[in-house]
């Protein structure tokens, strides 16, 4: 039986010298993901909002905000570094048949606790870890999805177990922290249903405030419920049903996480590889195209196909990140699938927002048991308006855990990024530093963070 003990001592169990050398080197992979998103995020307008919010609610000198040249809590920072990381939807995801959370939401919790005890690059690595194993754990497991429950709800439990472990807090205080968090901060799963809005690329940011909060509070000797999972009323029985986890101290589910090639919804990865394939090895003229079917598994039809709400009515950044229809749409006629997509300009376009309404999208029941075998599987047929049909198929795309991005290709993403607002010497400090991270402190990395980029 999963109990608030259980994840406590598994909290305690951790240490990076446990850890495997690609272990470790993939949780430095995700550091630097995150980061690199996070500069190319700053601007967006909700994530200005955020920053607003959290200079009036939330200020302080514990915690860096990344590209501010400010300080904030360690609430703020929390809420407002997940922000960046989560927002242009171009974050990590862990793939599970019935949940898929975006693991790197934990990342700016963890490093502004991390901040807060001056922490070293190793301890920050075992916060990560953490995170990521629970995260995952949970994700395959207690799948919320189909019972209305958003994933965030899995975040704010994987991030407080993250923050409970850089803060170094035992395996009571860490029982507290963890029954707050799981008792006051489930998120519903409206936020991605029919007409999405911008709340969706923010909701994380606020499930890893409410951990950081949960965590500080019982570090003050707030209690709280230390039968959160099994309890009359508890987390099994209104939220998940029974479950049990299998958490292993060397955090080895950071291996099944992918990382995005394109700014996509993570089930639209393999489809919009294989469209934008086609479309440069057959000189594809959007003009010319009649359809384009997209055959693919349960999970994606669901989520960005139709199955939560009309796909094809598409007007603004969060709709069109969560639309199969736009985002084939797009790159079948820009050969890219990047920030430039979503900008409004772009998604007004009469010639996109004629080929969307000519995208279909439909479950193939053996590519739905091809996913839970671990696969993205996605076939994409192009019909021209001669009749010429073009067919392309894909059971992954690069990123995805059987074919997983090298260092260099995760480096080369993170330039790409971080580039729109860093110079190179900056950009090559930040990837030394994150690289040799557990011979580093946090305050090595926080400190190439904070210089003012906006």
């Amino acid at each position: 039986m999963t109990t608030t003990e259980e994840l406590a001592e598994f909290v305690q169990e951790v240490s990076a010298e446990e850890f495997s050398e690609d272990t470790q080197t993939e949780l430095k992979k995700r550091v630097l993901d995150s980061v690199g998103i996070g500069i190319n995020a700053l601007g967006a307008e909700p994530v200005e909002v955020v920053h607003q919010t959290v200079q009036r609610a939330n200020p302080g000198d514990d915690c860096t905000l990344w590209g501010r040249g400010e300080t904030a809590s360690p609430v703020g920072a929390a809420m407002h570094n997940t922000a960046l990381t989560r927002y242009l939807d171009f974050m990590d995801s862990f793939l599970a048949p019935g949940e898929t959370p975006h693991p790197s939401d934990n990342i700016g919790a963890v490093v502004a606790a991390a901040e807060v005890v001056d922490a070293s690059g190793e301890e920050l690595l075992e916060g990560i870890g953490v995170a990521y194993e629970v995260q995952g754990e949970l994700a395959w497991n207690a799948p919320v999805r189909d019972k209305g429950w958003d994933h965030v709800t899995h975040t704010v439990l994987s991030a407080v177990c993250g923050v409970a472990k850089v803060l170094d807090l035992d395996v009571e205080t860490t029982r507290d922290a963890i029954g707050i968090a799981g008792t006051a901060h489930n998120a519903l799963r409206v936020t991605r249903t029919g007409g999405i809005n911008e709340w969706k690329g923010i909701a994380s940011a606020n499930a890893a405030r409410n951990a950081v909060y949960a965590a500080l509070l019982a570090s003050d000797g707030m209690e709280g419920p230390k039968d959160l999972f099994e309890g009359q009323k508890g987390w099994k029985q209104t939220i998940s049903g029974e479950f049990e986890v299998d958490l292993d101290p060397g955090c080895t589910r950071v291996h099944d996480v992918m990382t995005k090639r394109y700014v996509a919804e993570t089930y639209a990865q393999s489809a919009v590889e294989g469209v934008i394939e086609l479309a440069e090895q057959e000189d594809l003229d959007g003009s010319n195209v009649k359809l384009i079917d997209l055959e693919t598994f349960a999970g994606a039809k669901l989520i960005i196909g139709g199955g939560e709400g009309d796909r094809h009515t598409v007007e603004t950044k969060a709709q069109a990140d969560h639309s199969l229809p736009y985002m084939l749409a797009a790159a079948l006629l820009d050969r890219e699938m990047g920030n430039t997509q979503y900008e409004p300009d772009r998604i007004i376009q009469d010639d996109v927002q004629y080929l969307l309404r000519h995208v279909t999208v439909e479950e193939d029941e053996e590519f739905t048991e091809q996913f839970e075998a671990g696969e993205m599987p996605a076939r994409v047929t192009v019909e021209l308006n001669d009749g010429t049909t073009h067919v392309v198929e894909k059971d992954a795309f690069q990123g995805h855990p059987t074919n997983p991005m090298s260092w260099n290709q995760v480096e080369t993403k993170f330039h790409d990024t971080a580039g729109t607002r860093l110079d190179k010497d900056r950009r090559d400090d930040i990837v030394a530093t994150v690289k040799d991270l557990e011979s580093t402190t946090v305050t090595d990395l926080v400190t190439l963070l904070a210089q003012d980029v906006v």
